[in-house]
């Protein structure tokens, strides 16, 4: 469930407006403030009457009011906060109203309007939907400024909307029938069919001090996109009621259609910004949704490779410690035993036992991405030590080995048993990958030598099949396999480790057949 707390950092009333709402903000103002200099001349000139538009352009502002009142009340729902509760009323009043003005305009249905209507009837109607908007605007403004507004608990949520709703139809229904059936009551602001009477600026100026106070509140201090469009949306109310009961003398003028225009805008600018904002906001909300679920998944992949690789990288020490010790105890076992062969064997269980301890360390220090012990370590020993290590694998699978290596130590900074693994693993891959020669010699060569002024290499070349150029790039992937019961794990784990050195790890193929790894370490400058 989304809290308050959350919700101030979500909804359009407490989001700071960005550099581009702002230069848009002032772009509709500028608009707005063009647009009524341009039309102020013409105010005055007569029109004919469209009775039929009317009805229109006040169903155009019903259905954008309502859906604007529907989605402030869904947010306020969720943020509860009291302005958010004030300004839904006041658009649900506007568009509540709109309906008996509509009904009661003089020749739109009716040649004097419907629900009894008077001469006066439409135009109060009009004015009090100004009024009652400028009072939701100004009550939204105070509430959000009064630092004694507290949000409203979980379970008046909805009680107070229901009450909104329905204090907003009672509202309208009172303010119908005083319009119509107390029309007398009221003073009169239209003279005949055709001319305004001047006391109409009295009820219109009451309006635009009130919005007038409402921009200057919002104003005040810290913007929020939704403050900022509405102070956009009262000046637009402002122009309307100008053209409506300021400037023109007579009705169906020129002003008199602009301030129908301009009712239109005030009642359609928060609905756009809410559905636009909204619509940006769901599409970060889905990219921080897919961005958290690549998170999660990056997780469980590093698991999984964490764990696959343990696996991968202890198969060969203890299952050379199990075939050791097989034959340690076939060796005891005879008549009479040969404890000599038993031992040596077991010299090897030792040296197995301890090189897996090393890959448990090296593999935990990799993942951990902690820097482990490192230290001058020379190439050429690592190379003979990973020789001695598969010397039972190559007599296996009739393999013939060679070296060549440097005549001055290669030496490198880094972590031996980390080099050592990556090593160890090219030439087990090697072995592997020459299972399928037949008729032609398994020779398996390691070399080491410098590669320019400042590097020193490692290079491990077997006779076997070779790699489809294609996929020599892709074969470091992690869980990309050549091999039917490979795991795809230990070219990109020595990819891993070449990389945490400083160094590269490369593939090509051989001159005549087989493929050449080459493993690239910066060259360690030990002092003479």
């Amino acid at each position: 469930m989304t809290t308050p707390k959350e919700a101030e950092d979500v909804w359009l009333a407490d989001l700071p407006p960005t550099a581009r709402q702002n230069w848009a903000a002032l772009a509709m103002a500028t608009l707005v403030l063009v647009a009524f200099a341009a039309v102020v001349p013409f105010t005055g000139r007569p029109l004919a009457r469209v009775n039929a538009l009317f009805p229109a352009l006040d169903a155009i502002v019903f259905v954008t009011e309502l859906i604007t009142s529907v989605l402030l009340f869904a947010q306020f729902s969720i943020s509860r906060s009291r302005a958010l509760l004030a300004l839904a009323n006041g658009y649900l009043f506007t568009a509540l109203i709109v309906i008996p003005h509509a009904l009661t305009f003089a020749g739109a249905f009716s040649p004097t309007g419907l629900l009894g209507a008077g001469l006066q009837t439409g135009s109060w109607l009009f004015l009090f939907a100004h009024l009652g908007f400028a009072i939701g605007l100004l009550g939204y403004a105070m509430l959000r400024r009064s630092k004694h507004s507290k949000r409203m608990s979980e379970p008046s949520v909805l009680p107070a909307i229901y009450l909104s709703v329905a204090g907003a139809i009672g509202l309208v229904c009172g303010l119908t029938l005083l319009a119509t059936a107390g029309e007398d009551l009221l003073p009169p602001i239209i003279l005949d069919k055709a001319r305004i009477s001047p006391s109409v600026i009295y009820p219109v100026w009451l309006a635009i001090l009130i919005t007038t106070a409402a921009i200057a509140i919002l104003s005040f201090r810290r913007r929020s996109v939704l403050d900022q469009w509405l102070m956009i949306v009262a000046l637009v109310s402002i122009a309307d009621l100008a053209f409506s009961g300021l400037l023109p003398s007579v009705r169906f003028s020129v002003g008199f259609y602009a301030g129908r225009v301009f009712s239109i805008i005030t009642s359609s600018i928060v609905l756009i910004v809410l559905l636009a904002e909204t619509m940006r906001l769901d599409a970060k909300l889905a990219h921080s949704n897919a961005m958290l679920r690549r998170e999660q998944d990056n997780k469980l992949m590093n698991l999984e490779a964490m764990t696959a690789s343990i696996s991968h990288e202890l198969r060969q020490p203890l299952g050379a410690i199990v075939a050791n010790t097989e034959a340690a105890k076939l060796y005891a076992e005879r008549e009479p035993p040969d404890l000599g062969k038993a031992l040596s064997i077991l010299d090897n269980v030792i040296r197995d036992t301890h090189r897996a301890s090393d890959t448990l360390e090296s593999v935990g220090n990799l993942f951990r991405k902690r820097r482990g012990v490192h230290e001058p370590v020379d190439l050429n020993d690592v190379a003979k030590g990973a020789l001695r290590l598969l010397r039972g694998e190559t007599e296996r699978h009739g393999v013939t080995t060679g070296a060549e290596l440097a005549s001055e130590p290669p030496l490198v900074i880094g972590h031996r048993g980390q080099l050592q693994e990556v090593i160890t693993n090219l030439l087990q891959n090697a072995i592997e990958a020459m299972d399928s020669v037949k008729g032609h010699p398994r020779v398996l060569t390691i070399r080491t030598g410098r590669d320019g002024d400042k590097g020193v290499a490692v290079e491990v070349q077997d006779t076997g099949p070779g790699i489809d150029p294609e996929n020599i790039d892709k074969i470091f992937d992690v869980f990309v396999t050549t091999k039917p019961t490979g795991m795809g794990l230990g070219l990109a784990i020595c990819r891993l480790i070449v990389s945490s050195h400083g160094g590269e790890l490369s593939a090509s193929p051989a001159r005549r057949r087989g493929t050449i790894f080459r493993v690239v370490l910066p060259r360690a400058h030990v002092p003479q």
